[in-house]
C-alpha cells in the first residue's frame, strides 16, 4: 500500500475540491465564514494551490484544493508536502476516475529517495476515496516507487548484478520464471554485443542478460525490452564530465520495463509475459571495444563502431532479436538512448517510434488519458542510408548528427521483424528539478501509458 494512503483515521481533515471555473459558485452556497476567509486570502483555486480553513480552536477545520487544469496528477500531487502533517479526507463526490487521480497523484507527491538519508522527508496523509480503484493505484504507485528507486540509486549500488537482483525480485514476488547469463555466457550463447560492449567492465560488474518469463505458456506473447547500461562513461569515446555526470541513470530502460512487467503480473493480465534487460557497464580498459571496431550481433548482422558512446543501441540489438524469436504479438523497448530526442521533445515528453501506426495513435491516446503521454515520432526510411556502416552492414553511429533519435530507432529496427508490432521509447528517465509529483531524481515516463496499451489490446 502506499506509505501515505491510509484505510482510517480517528480524525481525518475535509479537503474541498475545487476548480478555478468552480469557485465562484461554490463561495455563494458556503457560510459567510468560509466564503470571506477564501476572498480575503485571496484564493483562486488554481491548480495545485491550497488555503487552510482554520477553526475556533486555532487548528485546521478544512482545506480548499485547486485541482483540474491541464494536469490534474499535479494538481493532487502538490497537496502531501504542502499542508501541515495530518491526515485528510476528500470531502466531495468524485467519480472513479477523480478519484484514482487524487490517490494516485497523493501518491505521487509523497515520494522521497531516503535510501542514503537518516531521516527521510515526512508527508501528510490521506484516506482513501471511496471510489479509487485500488489494486490498480497500489501496483502503479508501487511499479513508479521501483523505477524511481532503481535510477536514482548511484552506479556504486545499481551495477549490473545489482540491477539483476532487483529484477530477481520482482520476478520472484509473481512466481517468474528467471535466467540470467553472465560474462563469457553471453559468447557461449550468441549474445556478442552485449559481451563486446560490456566486457572493459570489472570483474565484479561483468555484462549479463537478464531474462525472465511468466503467465501461461500459451498465452498471447509480449516482451518488454530495456536498456541497462548502469553506467556509461562513454567507451574510449570517453565522455566529459558534464556528459558523464548522470549516467547512473542510463539503465533507465531496464528499471521502465521492470516497472510495466510489475503493472502487468499484478493485474494479472492474461498474457505469456518475457522482460529481457542486457545489463552491462560501459566502461574503459584494455578489452574496451575501440572506434570503428566491427562487432558481431546474434541477428547475423554487423555492426560498425562509429562511437563506443552509442553503446545502448548496440546492447538492445542482442535482445531485441531474441525478443523476435518467440515472434510475440507486441515488443516494448525502453531506453535511455540520445539527446537528440531531448532537444527534439524536451527532457519531460518521450519520444515514441513504432512499425505500426495504429499502435502509436493507441499510446498517444492512452498517454493523454492516463496523465502519462508519449509523443509519435517518425521512423524516416529516407535517413536509413545514414546507417549504412563503410566496412560491416551498419554502423552504430551516423556521420551526420542531426536526426540523432530517428536513426538511433532506425538501428533498432534492423532487428525487429516487420511483421511484429514494436513500439520503441527514447525516454530522459529524470526529473531536472522537482515540480509537484515529480521530484528532481530518476522518473517513470511512458510506462502508465503502455501499460494501458498493453490492458486494452491483451486484458480480455
Amino acid at each position: 500500500m502506499p506509505k501515505h494512503l491510509v484505510n482510517s483515521a480517528d480524525a481525518a481533515i475535509p479537503i474541498t475540491p475545487l476548480t478555478a471555473d468552480g469557485l465562484k459558485s461554490w463561495r455563494a452556497d458556503q457560510p459567510g465564514v468560509a466564503s470571506a476567509w477564501a476572498g480575503a486570502n485571496g484564493f483562486k483555486a488554481n491548480p495545485g494551490t491550497s488555503l487552510t480553513v482554520p477553526d475556533g480552536d486555532g487548528g485546521i477545520a478544512a482545506v480548499l484544493a485547486g485541482v483540474g487544469g491541464d494536469d490534474p496528477l499535479a494538481a493532487w500531487a502538490a497537496l502531501p508536502a504542502s499542508l501541515p502533517v495530518a491526515t485528510y479526507r476528500v470531502d466531495a463526490d468524485l467519480s472513479p476516475k477523480e478519484a484514482d487521480t487524487a490517490a494516485l497523484g497523493w501518491a505521487l507527491g509523497s515520494y522521497s529517495f531516503d535510501r542514503y538519508r537518516e531521516n527521510g522527508k515526512i508527508f501528510a496523509n490521506l484516506l482513501w476515496p471511496k471510489t479509487a480503484r485500488r489494486d490498480h493505484i497500489e501496483s502503479t504507485a508501487q511499479a513508479t516507487r521501483l523505477v524511481r528507486d532503481l535510477i536514482t540509486t548511484p552506479a556504486s549500488d545499481m551495477g549490473p548484478a545489482d540491477l539483476a537482483k532487483a529484477a530477481a525480485g520482482v520476478a520472484k514476488a509473481f512466481d517468474a520464471d528467471f535466467r540470467i547469463l553472465v560474462g563469457d555466457e553471453l559468447l557461449e550463447h550468441n549474445y556478442p554485443s552485449i559481451h563486446a560492449v560490456g566486457r572493459a567492465a570489472a570483474a565484479d560488474r561483468q555484462p549479463r542478460l537478464i531474462d525472465f518469463t511468466w503467465g501461461l505458456a500459451d498465452a498471447r506473447k509480449v516482451t518488454l525490452v530495456g536498456k541497462g547500461v548502469c553506467f556509461d562513461t562513454g567507451g574510449l569515446d570517453l565522455k566529459p564530465a558534464s556528459g558523464m555526470k548522470m549516467m547512473k541513470k542510463d539503465m533507465g530502460g531496464g528499471a521502465h520495463v521492470l516497472g510495466l512487467a510489475h503493472m502487468i503480473m499484478a493485474a494479472q493480465i492474461p498474457v505469456r509475459l518475457r522482460v529481457l534487460i542486457p545489463a552491462v557497464e560501459n566502461s574503459v580498459s584494455g578489452n574496451a571495444m575501440r572506434p570503428l571496431d566491427v562487432i558481431k550481433t546474434r541477428q547475423g548482422l554487423t555492426v560498425e563502431i562509429g562511437n563506443t558512446d552509442a553503446e545502448g543501441r548496440v546492447v538492445l540489438s542482442d535482445a531485441l532479436a531474441e525478443a523476435c524469436s518467440e515472434k510475440p504479438e507486441l515488443i516494448v523497448d525502453f531506453a535511455t538512448l540520445t539527446g537528440a530526442a531531448r532537444v527534439a521533445l524536451g527532457t519531460g515528453l518521450p519520444a515514441l517510434f513504432a512499425n505500426d501506426d495504429k499502435l502509436a495513435a493507441d499510446a498517444m491516446r492512452l498517454g493523454c488519458q492516463t496523465g502519462d503521454p508519449v509523443w509519435h515520432m517518425p521512423l524516416w526510411r529516407p535517413y536509413r542510408k545514414l546507417i549504412d556502416g563503410a566496412v560491416a552492414d551498419i554502423s552504430n553511429s551516423p556521420s551526420v548528427p542531426q536526426g540523432g533519435a530517428i536513426t538511433a530507432a532506425l538501428f533498432l529496427n534492423e532487428f525487429v521483424d516487420s511483421e511484429i508490432p514494436w513500439v520503441h521509447l527514447d525516454v530522459m528517465g529524470w526529473n531536472s528539478r522537482s515540480t509537484p509529483g515529480r521530484p528532481e531524481g530518476g522518473e517513470a515516463m511512458g510506462m502508465r501509458a503502455m501499460y494501458a496499451v498493453i490492458a486494452e489490446r491483451f486484458g480480455g
